[in-house]
């Protein structure tokens, strides 16, 4: 009897065992993350200062446990600069959620909701413009009027040096994940670092002063354990460069009608009328990216906000003027539902699209509602690939199966 005792007393320990190995402690996590960040800005700085770089850039490194950690750039801050000089230069319009708006300052949302967040939104996009403003002014001083000729020239060299300036980028993160990821020594072997400048969110593109609208779309990533082993010897530098996934896209400016649809479609099913859990009223727009796929970027709410007050309305669950803390409540009751639900209408709804290849992926990047201390995720990337979404719409899987293939990564949690 001792001894049966002691042999399901040494599998206990031994089940309880990796658990407790694998327990992350947040506080060194974040720090190693804001060191982390710290070696990347600058390694790419240090590449860059030769270039005329225009924008400064934040890296922005988040952790989601078992799928590892992802370090964010701006969206194309590698673009290079063919600026279009005629005379005067007065306003000058920024692209935000693919709508162009004239004035200095803006509104992020057509009704006062969750107004902090809107507030602060604004407030960034109005420092992003005086930076541009700024920077501007200087190389303005300098170069005088250049003409249409040169202009036109200049937009002939556009995308060859923005190949160049992303392959510099892609070389920088390629150093970065084998030199200094072993750093973040949390993470297990099948975690990955990812470095990207994809966002969760439709990309601010300052149009006026740029002669392409090509948006690049890089991805560069590793699994932790590939990380370890060259460290260990195990892998020549040649052979863990080999470990590293990378992707080198662009947007393409062709209009798709299936991919129009879809974004309609999905501008419909989230309006509050219609939606049970969170809803959008703002566009949900989306990019296509050659050879890898189409993003679509939706921002989801679950309340507004009433004037001059703490109350909230929440319309898809038809309760209103409910305090902070019944509002969050509801949030979270709502948030599996909302999940659950989005995941099965990318399967049901995606199968309509039929311009995607069979390896290129449907991707839905949401931005969440605010709900601090709710222990939801800020955002979610659900992705599903276009042979997944073919063999449903044509019968030989089931929508079960498909929508079990359907990947979901989740941001930070609230």
């Amino acid at each position: 009897m001792k001894t049966l005792l002691s042999i399901l007393l040494c599998a206990i320990v031994m089940i309880a065992t990796p658990a407790v190995a694998q327990k992350i402690d947040e506080a060194r996590m974040e720090r190693d993350i804001e060191v982390a960040e710290n070696i990347l800005k600058t390694l790419v700085r240090q590449q860059f200062d030769r270039q005329r770089m225009f924008f400064n850039f934040n890296v922005e490194g988040s952790y989601q446990e078992g799928y590892g950690i992802t370090f964010r750039f701006p969206a194309d801050f590698t673009t290079p600069i063919a600026m279009i000089f005629s005379g005067d230069v007065g306003e000058f319009p920024l692209i935000y959620d693919g709508r162009e708006r004239q004035n200095q300052s803006f509104s992020l949302s057509t009704r006062i909701r969750e107004t902090q967040e809107a507030q602060q939104a604004q407030q960034k996009a109005q420092e992003a413009q005086q930076r541009v403003q700024e920077e501007l002014a200087l190389q303005i001083k300098g170069a005088g009027t250049v003409s249409r000729t040169q202009t036109l020239s200049r937009s002939k060299n556009t995308d060859s040096i923005r190949q160049v300036y992303n392959e510099k980028f892609i070389a920088t993160a390629k150093d970065f994940l084998l030199d200094y990821g072993d750093l973040i020594n949390q993470l297990g072997p099948n975690e990955k670092i990812v470095i990207t400048n994809r966002g969760d969110q439709p990309r601010i593109w300052v149009n006026q002063f740029f002669t392409s609208s090509k948006r690049s779309h890089l991805s560069v990533e590793i699994a932790r354990g590939d990380i370890t082993a060259h460290k260990q010897g195990k892998l020549t530098r040649d052979q863990a460069l080999n470990k590293i996934t990378v992707v080198n896209t662009e947007s393409v400016d062709t209009v798709e009608p299936d991919l129009e649809l879809l974004s309609s479609i999905f501008n419909r099913l989230y309006r509050s009328d219609l939606s049970n859990t969170f809803f959008t009223d703002e566009g949900i727009y989306y990019e296509r990216l050659k050879d890898f796929g189409a993003v679509y970027y939706m921002r989801v709410y679950s309340s507004n906000q009433i004037p001059n007050s703490n109350l909230f309305n929440m319309p898809t669950i038809r309760l209103r003027e409910v305090d902070q803390a019944a509002r969050d409540k509801k949030v979270k009751e709502l948030y599996p539902d909302f999940e659950k639900e989005i995941r099965e209408n990318v399967v049901e709804y995606g199968r309509t699209v039929k311009s995607l290849g069979d390896n290129e992926s449907l991707v839905f990047n949401v931005k969440l509602t605010k709900c601090e201390g709710c222990g939801i995720p800020s955002s979610l990337e659900l992705s599903v690939k276009g042979n997944v979404l073919k063999d449903y719409a044509s019968g030989k899987i089931t929508k079960e199966a498909a929508i079990g293939k359907v990947a979901i990564k989740k941001g930070q949690v609230q």
